[in-house]
Parts: structure tokens; sequence; C-alpha cells
């Protein structure tokens, strides 16, 4: 059983700023600042943690309980005009080929999808709800399940397992993100990890955070068909080795024999220290 996890925000689709306008009315509502999100890095954290950063900058100082409660039904009450105010001006829009992409995942056998989210689990819904991409989600893991993304993601899978009444291992789940939190938290549940760079998160950061694949968007599915195992290997080719997209050259060099220069690199490691070991140098 193959367990994907897809990323709302930047991954699924673009609400042209909605979750954080909603988030500003909540706190300007409830501190009189107008602007609180400017001053808080939203892409990649959970809803809980930008709802206490953003509460803070505005009040000066965490909010209680029962503050964080009145901030989350206020944030909860505006999402909706938001996203409706998104899709009227056209700023809400799908990932490039993520609706095929799903609907081809969905056809697979022994495959679940779900989602991954730092959004609360009303607010992923209200937000996905002009794509037309819910039905494809029967399980997920939100922003109100934990504060840490990792702790969210293994939730989901907790579900997962649940769903279909069998034990997920670390190694048959894989994590869509399109920042570099994203990563991270994939890492460290142990999972795979995928990254879409046509979404909100910082290109440079999401390489340096190293995932086995980052792919500019869902229009060409073969990379990612590849890196979830649905689709044969290209020959000589070892799952995690092999980013999209790539330079030309290593590009033109993948094409040719079905490897990439990482690949060649971890060979020759092997190659000079066999012929150390017979030389003695």
């Amino acid at each position: 059983m193959k367990v994907i996890l897809f990323d709302i925000d930047g991954t699924l689709i673009k609400a042209g700023g909605a979750g954080a306008r909603a988030l500003n009315y909540a706190v300007k509502a409830m501190t009189g600042h107008p602007e609180a999100c400017q001053s808080c890095q939203l892409q990649g954290a959970t809803d809980n943690a930008n709802f206490e950063n953003a509460f803070k900058t505005g009040a000066g100082r965490k909010p209680t309980r029962k503050e964080m409660e009145e901030l989350t039904r206020k944030y909860v009450e505006r999402l909706p005009h938001e996203v409706l105010a998104a899709v009227k001006n056209k700023k809400y829009q799908k990932v490039k080929g993520v609706a095929k992409f799903l609907i081809k995942l969905s056809g697979c056998k022994g495959v679940l999808v779900g989602l991954g989210t730092g959004n609360l689990k009303t607010g992923a819904f209200i937000k996905l709800k002009p794509s037309g991409l819910m039905k494809h989600f029967a399980f997920g893991g939100y922003g109100c399940d934990s504060h840490h993304r990792s702790e969210m993601l293994k939730k989901a899978v907790e579900r997962a397992a649940e769903i279909s009444k069998t034990e997920i291992k670390q190694r048959e789940v894989f994590v869509i993100g399109d920042t570099y939190r994203d990563v991270e938290a994939a890492k460290e549940a142990g999972y795979h990890q995928g990254a879409v760079l046509d979404g909100f998160g910082d290109e440079t950061l999401i390489m340096r955070s190293n995932p086995e694949l980052a792919v500019r968007d869902f229009s060409d599915m073969k990379p990612w068909l590849i890196w979830l195992g649905l689709e044969k290997d290209p020959k000589g080719v070892q799952r995690g080795t092999y980013i999209c997209p790539d330079s030309p050259i290593e590009h033109a060099h993948y094409g040719r024999t079905g490897t990439d220069l990482k690949h060649i690199d971890a060979r020759l490691k092997v190659l000079r220290t066999a012929k150390k070991k017979i030389t003695g140098r």
C-alpha cells in the first residue's frame, strides 16, 4: 500500500492570498493591527503556529486559549468570503497538471491519496472547494492536529492505516509539498519527499533541503510516477538520485544513459576504493 500526501497551498491550488487576508481580518478585529501577516512567514507552517504568531504581532503577546479559539472562529468565518473574492478576481487557480495527476493516482490500485496540510481541516475544505479536487482525498493530516508538520503527517498516515486496515510502513509514504519545510517535515517523519517548484516556496531553500524529487509542476506526470514507483525506472536509475529540472548536460546524459551525475560519482567512489585495496594507493 502506497500513501501519497499532498500539501494544499502552492501544491494543489493557489488561493490568491485568501488565507492571509482572512487571518489579517481576524487579528485586526481582535487587536487592531491591520497587516499582522506581513511580519510572519506563513508558508510551510501550520495554521496553529501562524495564528499564534500573527496574534503576537498584533497584541505583543501570545494568545490565551480562549483568544486562540476566537481567532480561529473569526478566521474560519471570513475565509469563504476571501476565497470567493479570489475566484471572482481570477486569482484562484489549480497548480498546472494536478487535476489529471490526481485522476491518474485515483485509478491506481494499492494507492491511498490524502492531504498533509498545515491548514485547519475546515480551512482546507473551504480552500479546496472551488477547485473540485476534494473528491480525491478520503483522509488527511491537518494543522489542527499539531503545531509540528512531521506530527501532522504521521497523523495522516495513522488515518490511512485505519482506512486500509493495514500497517503502513515509512517507505510506503510519499509527501508532496512546495516548501523546504514540507521536505524537512517528511524527512523527520521518515517519509519520501517530493517538491513542486512552482508553488510559494523559495526554490533555493527547497533545493538546499535536498528532496528526492523536485519538479516544476505536474504537467509532466512521468517523473512523479517513476518516483512513486508506479512506472518502471529507466535503466540504471536509483530512485532519489535524479532531480528535475537540472542542467542541460545532466538532462542529456540522463536521457542517453539512464544515469545522472550523482549516480556516476557514487560509482567512481566505489571504483576508487576497490583500486586502493588492490594497489595500496
